[in-house]
């Protein structure tokens, strides 16, 4: 009967210590985690100090311990997470109207998150930090990886590309990890984190997520030279970011009670929807779709920062594939035997050239070359561009990883001339004629079959080719960002879409 006591004794204990466990490093502010909410490593074990003695039935009492149930769904955990201050201002109310209103909008937005919520909350959680970022993507992007702003944020998260750089989101011609689903949300996490460290409130880290931490900085130093408060709520801020944080507030209050707005949230089930799987070589997006039994669009939703039909295994070694579809890939991959993988690969232009001259060095049809790698006309290509061409056989080897990487795509406007014919004068050289034109010496005694040196008589005819339209040579890194216009554009940042909640937006300082 003693070992009887002394398990229950144990058992007590146990559930006890379960009730009591909280993750370290816990964010200010923020609620002890609850059941299903991750947790930090374990307190370490209780040890009694002497002897155990038995204890009697009636000495038993019913213990407080944390529930054991898991959230029926994403939303209710993410309300179980909830632990900002909360902001009751009319800019609130104008919000939660606006969001209420658009019934249409507010379901494609939230149906649309259901492939990356669970992981941005999972995120969260391992962090500490409360769960109303997770709807963040709401305001930011509408949760569209593929959203690109009119100052070239872009992704779900919305970067600019310098602070993508700095937290490495890799920019280049053949992804950009500021649409990155893991990547971005990771990013994006160490940033709201930096701001809240910095500012130690909730609602400014936001305000300096929107109109960058410098500007806060400023604003909150002005106040307290003028002797007033430094709150967000007293800080003088731009339209877009005063209505950014009660943005935020009003799709917290709608997910935290969607009936009393009837509004209608799509059941998103707590459980992950995608999973990651290693590649192991180059390969063409349209045949991982395909050997993942997916379709090509829902691929791209999930690994949209490829920019290319190819995914290069150096750069990307990883890619994200519905839960399910995860193991089909895995077999059909082992099963695959009709050749090579990728059907492309990278060449490195030797010199600045034509398109046309690319073209007939990698074997290809201008026409394709310039589709393939978003070469808009009347441009050359720069020397050390890289360029996606077809890979010869299956035996080349995969891009490096310093290709894939860093590979970037640099061009210049074609500079149109026409053919002008002028008179030598007395003193005149092919130096001094060049040097009035701004020609170059040797230019000009080739198109007139001359010596650089040559003598000119007074009266020679002399032909140039001179420039008639001409503009400063500009590097485009990101070759992509030149289609800015025509990329996906979500309703709540771009001015083709306006909404009346949305003012013009001020430059960004992050994205």
């Amino acid at each position: 009967m003693k070992q009887y006591h002394l398990l229950a004794l144990v058992a007590a204990l146990a559930l006890a210590g379960c009730a009591n466990l909280q993750g370290p490093e816990a964010v200010p502010g923020k609620e002890a985690p609850v059941a299903g909410a991750s947790i930090g490593s374990p307190l370490p074990a209780v040890i009694p100090a002497g002897p155990l003695s038995a204890i009697q039935p009636n000495e038993l009492s019913s213990q407080n311990v944390a529930g054991l149930e898991a959230p029926p769904d994403l939303w209710s955990r993410i309300r179980r997470g909830f632990a900002m201050p909360n902001l009751d201002t009319d800019l609130v109310r104008q919000q939660e109207q606006w969001y209420a209103t658009r019934p249409d909008y507010l379901q494609r937005m939230t149906d649309r998150s259901r492939k990356y919520l669970f992981h941005v909350v999972e995120e969260l959680e391992r962090r500490n930090m409360p769960t109303e970022l997770a709807l963040l993507p709401f305001i930011e992007s509408a949760f569209n990886p593929q959203a690109v702003s009119t100052a070239r944020a872009a992704g779900m998260w919305q970067f600019m590309p310098g602070t993508g750089k700095d937290y490495d989101l890799k920019q280049n011609v053949f992804r950009d990890d500021r649409r990155n689903v893991l990547a971005s949300t990771k990013a994006a996490l160490d940033y709201l984190q930096k701001l809240y460290g910095m500012f130690g409130d909730w609602h400014l880290a936001l305000a300096a997520y929107n109109w960058g931490e410098g500007n806060v900085t400023k604003a909150i130093q002005r106040n307290q030279r003028a002797g007033l408060g430094t709150g967000y709520l007293d800080l003088n801020l731009p339209a877009e970011t005063r209505n950014y944080v009660p943005k935020l507030q009003a799709v917290k209050n709608i997910v935290a009670a969607p009936d009393t707005f009837r509004a209608e949230l799509p059941l998103i089930e707590n459980h992950p929807y995608f999973q990651s799987v290693t590649l192991e070589r180059d390969m063409d997006v349209a045949l991982a779709a395909r050997l993942a039994d997916v379709e090509i669009d829902d691929f791209k939703a999930l690994n949209p920062q490829l920019n290319r039909p190819v995914i290069l295994a150096a750069g990307t070694p990883q890619i994200l594939l519905p839960w399910d579809n995860a193991a089909v890939f895995k077999r059909n991959f082992a099963e695959y035997s009709e050749g090579k993988f990728a059907s492309w690969t990278a060449w490195s232009a030797p010199a600045t050239m034509s398109p046309a001259e690319a073209a007939r060095r990698t074997g290809m049809n201008e026409a394709d070359l310039r589709n393939v790698n978003a070469i808009p006309p009347r441009m050359l290509i720069k020397a050390g561009s890289v360029l996606i061409v077809p890979r010869r056989s299956a035996e080349q080897p995969d891009v490096a990883v310093h290709v894939a990487d860093n590979a970037q795509l640099s061009l210049a406007p074609e500079i149109v001339t026409k053919r002008i014919v002028v008179k030598a004068g007395r003193r005149d050289s092919i130096a001094s004629i060049a040097h009035r034109y701004k020609l170059a010496p040797a230019q000009v005694a080739d198109w007139n079959n001359l010596h650089a040196n040559s003598t000119l008589k007074a009266g020679q005819q002399i032909v140039l080719n001179v420039p008639v339209r001409s503009s400063p040579i500009k590097a485009v890194a990101h070759h992509p960002q030149m289609k800015a216009a025509a990329a996906p554009r979500n309703g709540v940042r771009t001015p083709a879409k306006p909404a009346p909640h949305k003012a013009a937006p001020p430059p960004k300082k992050h994205h």
